[in-house]
């Protein structure tokens, strides 16, 4: 049996889905057969923990503290994180594991791809913060938002996958503003929700959240 070294956070039902499947399908490919990926799942009530975010807040440690808490008592050796945006308080929490970290996971690649200048793609909270940014910035990496009309439609997108009420002509226009940017320069999603229906093949595309699994799988094959 193969040992389980990943533990996962469940949080949003379509984002948690999204990286399940993409771990298994990963995972079968690796090792063939009817083989799925072992993990264990810490599936939790998304609902207390969205109605506290974007913001980090002393509550919102508090509230994270508790599932945090109990991944540190599994014997597993990396946790991944389905949500981007959590993990600048996931950064306060101080955990012992091996965070698989999505903006650390993206600068490594970024660098190894010598890319000097991005887009980012996020929630309109990501795309305004600092937290995102200033890491990038801070690894020499310059970074281009979209314009004000672009950001609220990739916002929308973004809710509207997450309410999974998305129809074919918003994501169609979500991939064409995909394409006019990488165009010029990289983008980077850094929401799980756009990574869900992002188009394929684009190699100026760059997806947070597939950083998150390539590594875990990684791991786990290791």
């Amino acid at each position: 049996m193969p040992e389980t070294k990943l533990a996962i956070l469940g949080l949003g039902s379509r984002s948690t889905l999204f990286y399940l499947s993409e771990l298994n399908r990963l995972y079968n490919e690796a090792k063939g057969g009817y083989s799925t990926c072992p993990f264990v799942l810490l599936n939790i009530d998304f609902n207390a923990i969205n109605l506290l975010l974007p913001n980090p807040s002393k509550e919102l440690d508090e509230a994270l503290r508790v599932y945090t808490s109990k991944i540190e008592t599994y014997h597993i050796q990396q946790v991944l994180i389905p949500n981007i945006t959590l993990h600048e308080t996931i950064d306060r929490l101080n955990i012992t594991k091996n965070v698989l970290h999505p903006v650390h996971l993206s600068i490594k690649r970024i660098k190894e791809n010598n890319w000097t200048k991005v887009v980012l793609f996020g929630s309109l909270f990501s795309m305004n913060a600092t937290y995102i940014k200033n890491q990038f910035v801070a690894n020499g990496i310059e970074v281009i938002l979209p314009s004000e009309e672009d950001m609220l439609i990739i916002d929308t997108v973004r809710k509207q996958i997450y309410g999974e009420t998305e129809t074919a002509e918003l994501i169609e226009k979500y991939h064409s503003i995909i394409n006019t940017y990488t165009a010029q320069h990289p983008v980077v999603l850094s929401c799980t929700e756009l990574s869900i229906l992002k188009p394929k093949g684009n190699k100026n595309l760059l997806d947070m959240a597939d950083e998150q699994i390539e590594e875990a799988i990684k791991h786990c094959l290791a």
